[in-house]
């Protein structure tokens, strides 16, 4: 779905991406987002193996032979003249994220429904900021995570640091 979109992020969280974690008990990926003034404040997504893997290759700056899917979009942005203004975590029902790519071209900017994973991927590939509404970061779930991650991370089971 694309609409017209406002341009403030007045109230809105920045977060950063801190590092994936594989979990491979599930074979899932654990996207942690931090906020810039603090590392202690993190915000945890599942996302599938590939979508994490697509997110890791861009932490990693790896260059893959060929373009993958999120190269492709920033690709035909830079083509067309669109640019992905932010990426915003807009909603969290039932543990699942939902999330909203700004773009603009030519002084018009429209909003887009993603995937956080997608979303996500796309705004490190462009260098576009990432942000949770307050809502979303009140009730985010799961939050309480820092033993259980590191107990992941000690097993050297796949994690990168930014």
């Amino acid at each position: 779905m694309t609409t017209s979109a406002p341009s403030s992020t007045h109230n809105l969280i920045e977060l950063l991406v801190s590092r994936v974690v594989e979990d491979s008990g599930t074979d899932t990926r654990i996207v942690v987002l931090t906020r810039p003034d603090t590392e202690s404040d993190t915000l945890t997504i599942w996302v599938g193996a590939s979508e994490g893997e697509a997110i890791r290759r861009v932490l990693d700056t790896n260059v893959t032979p060929r373009p993958m899917s999120h190269d492709l979009v920033k690709s035909f942005g830079e083509h067309f003249g669109i640019k992905t203004e932010r990426v915003v975590l807009t909603d969290v029902k039932s543990s699942t994220y939902y999330a909203t790519v700004y773009l603009s071209s030519k002084g018009v900017e429209r909003m887009i429904d993603a995937r956080p994973s997608d979303a996500i991927a796309l705004a490190l590939r462009t260098q576009a900021p990432i942000y949770v509404t307050p809502d979303v970061w009140k009730r985010r779930s799961g939050q309480n995570l820092d033993a259980w991650l590191n107990k992941l991370e000690s097993k050297n089971i796949g994690t990168q640091e930014v």
